[in-house]
């Protein structure tokens, strides 16, 4: 697991993504949070994947009489990959479909995040650290938060 990780982390560094000490990737993006998303769902869609939720924060916070950044969550998933982590332990669906957020910071950068998804699914205790559909949802979170961090 610990050489996955290594190489997954070098992968990001190369593309501008990284990982922080809370197993969060960050990958920067180009645009405001609408375009980035809208980017995000629309590659999302061209994998084969199903958007289940679009959830905006900030509107949900301004309907509340409050205000943050922009931010917004994209729920999605391929059936075809999750299933088999909840035949492997079904608490699996407490952390699946996927999830990746957009977000503006303080400084006006805006930014995907997701959570690693051997983390993600660490608590599963079916789940092995070596399990082929841990390859694949990273390979597909990897390539869809660089595509869409281009706009």
């Amino acid at each position: 697991m610990k050489r996955i990780l290594a190489a997954v982390a070098a992968g990001f560094l190369a593309t501008g993504a990284w990982a922080g000490a809370d197993d969060i990737v960050r990958v920067k993006a180009e645009g405001d949070v609408d375009k980035v998303m809208d980017a995000l769902e629309l590659a999302v869609e061209g994998a084969g994947a199903t958007v289940f939720a679009r959830v905006d924060h900030a509107t949900g916070a301004e309907e509340a009489g409050m205000y943050i950044a922009p931010s917004q969550v994209l729920i999605f998933g391929n059936p075809k990959i999750g299933t088999l982590a909840m035949q492997d332990d079904p608490l699996a669906g407490l952390y699946l479909p996927m999830k990746v957020l957009v977000y503006r910071d303080g400084d006006g950068q805006v930014w995907l995040a997701y959570e690693e998804p051997g983390e993600m699914l660490d608590d599963a205790e079916g789940i092995s650290d070596d399990a082929e559909y841990l390859g694949q949802m990273r390979e597909a979170l990897e390539a869809l938060t660089a595509k869409a961090a281009k706009g």
